[in-house]
């Protein structure tokens, strides 16, 4: 896990090198297309990073998104009109036999059907009409960390071409862009999760929070915990965490509130203020320091799209070392495989 964190850097900077034509190709067919809406379908990991692009598509285009349910095509045999939209598949392997049923059945539909993989080969690529590779090479651990981020940056670059029209990235955009695999070197690089792993070593249970671009961040992150230290951890949007969950919160459990510096940080301001008046230890995941906080782990500021890329990287860390702490493994978690097949 260790190593697979460590090639991000890498990775995203193979992929802006050379997978941006791929993805400017795609953008380009499905700005052509027109769709009236866009469908995503994912597991796991992947369906944080399907929830993120589902923020990208309302906030970008301007289109209405969805997640859709692979049970209502593969339990219940239910065959939804997707006609005007666009349906995308978001797997690293391409593997679980539920979403190919899904891309199967939109395309069936009359819907323009994209997968999203870290596997060309896959059951998914073949089913789905147009096909985009994350090229995050292969994964060693079970717990996905290099291909959650390179499904983010895929997903990020198709949305923005979209937008644009011509599958291209706005040079503006493109110029942030390409600034994120030394950004992300340096977030690995000084990161001090290490240290705050051993603050909470003895924690059993965690809370992760954040809103907008970073409420997927805060759902991977409670999933990386509970795959690798075995805690119950819950992901909740900052807005749900004061209706009602906010009165668990204690010295005791643990926050990890990602806070950027755009629209969605500035939401989070009112979360920080009453978790601070329950005493909550708080950790804040972000640029600003901000009143009661307990620690920090420290990322860029930059636009919140692209910290959703930067801000998970510590986060990852976090949960490596402190699997680490405990005494676990964070490669091989119990009970799991690298691919989930799901029906």
């Amino acid at each position: 896990m260790a190593a697979d964190i460590a090639e991000q850097p890498a990775v995203l900077a193979g992929l802006l090198d050379h997978g941006r034509d791929d993805i400017a190709a795609v953008a380009a067919r499905v700005a052509e297309h027109r769709p009236r809406s866009i469908v995503f379908t994912a597991r796991g990991t992947s369906d944080h990073a399907a929830l993120y692009a589902a923020y990208l598509t309302e906030i970008r285009l301007g289109l209405p998104a969805s997640l859709a349910s692979p049970s209502v095509v593969t339990v219940y045999d239910s065959r939804p009109d997707w006609s005007d939209s666009l349906v995308i598949a978001v797997s690293q392997s391409g593997g679980s036999p539920d979403l190919a049923q899904v891309v199967a059945a939109a395309r069936a539909s009359g819907a323009l059907t994209l997968a999203v993989t870290n596997n060309s080969g896959s059951r998914l690529a073949d089913e789905a009409e147009l096909h985009l590779d994350i090229r995050a090479g292969h994964e060693r651990a079970v717990a996905a960390t290099k291909t959650y981020t390179a499904e983010l940056l895929t997903l990020l670059l198709l949305i923005e071409g979209i937008r644009t029209g011509t599958g291209q990235v706005d040079p503006t955009e493109a110029a942030a862009l390409d600034k994120l695999p030394e950004l992300a070197h340096d977030v690995l690089d000084g990161s001090g999760a290490d240290e705050l792993a051993g603050r909470y070593r003895f924690a059993d249970r965690f809370v992760t929070t954040g809103r907008g671009y970073a409420y997927p961040t805060a759902r991977e992150t409670a999933l990386k915990l509970m795959e690798t230290s075995y805690l119950p951890s819950l992901a909740f949007s900052g807005a749900d965490l004061l209706h009602g969950p906010l009165a668990m919160t204690d010295p005791g459990v643990p926050v990890l509130a990602v806070v950027g510096s755009g629209p969605g940080g500035h939401a989070m301001w009112n979360v920080l203020t009453q978790l601070g008046r329950q005493r909550a230890d708080v950790v804040v995941v972000g640029a600003a320091d901000l009143p009661g906080q307990t620690a920090r782990l420290r990322t860029p500021a930059v636009d919140e799209r692209l910290a959703a890329i930067l801000d998970i990287l510590p986060l990852q860390q976090l949960a490596l070392h402190l699997a680490i702490e405990r005494g676990e493994n964070p490669d091989a978690p119990r009970g799991l495989k690298k691919v989930t097949e799901t029906t």
